[in-house]
Parts: structure tokens; C-alpha cells; sequence
């Protein structure tokens, strides 16, 4: 069986980036987040953004910023 890669699925390639934006819309934010390939992440973690609007991931040191849409 072929195995596809999170780009052919149309997934967001999980921990390949260390700095994300991301707006209310995608609150409450966890790191993964929906539609991120998960074969390769770790364990889901809910991140507190919404007072300050910068969050980092314990685990993989992902950043993200709250932006305004």
C-alpha cells in the first residue's frame, strides 16, 4: 500500500514551522492543530493565547501569535 505525504492530503505539515499566526477563529489553540498531519507530532496540548496573544508549545517550541482578522 502507497503511503501519502500530508501534502497530498492537503495537511499542514505538523512541527515543520516554529512560528504560526493564528486568529479567533482558531481558538481554543492547540498545538497540533486541526488539519495538521499527526503521524509525526506529539500529544495534543490546549495553549492559552487569548490574554496575551503569543503562546509557545511545551513541546515542540512551536510559536503562535493571536492576529486581528
Amino acid at each position: 500500500m502507497k503511503q501519502q505525504s500530508a501534502a497530498q492530503d492537503g495537511l499542514i505539515q505538523s512541527n515543520a514551522e516554529n512560528r504560526y499566526e493564528v486568529t479567533r477563529d482558531d481558538l481554543p489553540l492547540s498545538c497540533p492543530m486541526p488539519g495538521m498531519s499527526l503521524w509525526n507530532s506529539h500529544p495534543k496540548v490546549y495553549l492559552p493565547i487569548e490574554k496575551s496573544g503569543e503562546a509557545k508549545c511545551p513541546y515542540c517550541g512551536a510559536d503562535y501569535s493571536l492576529i486581528q482578522s
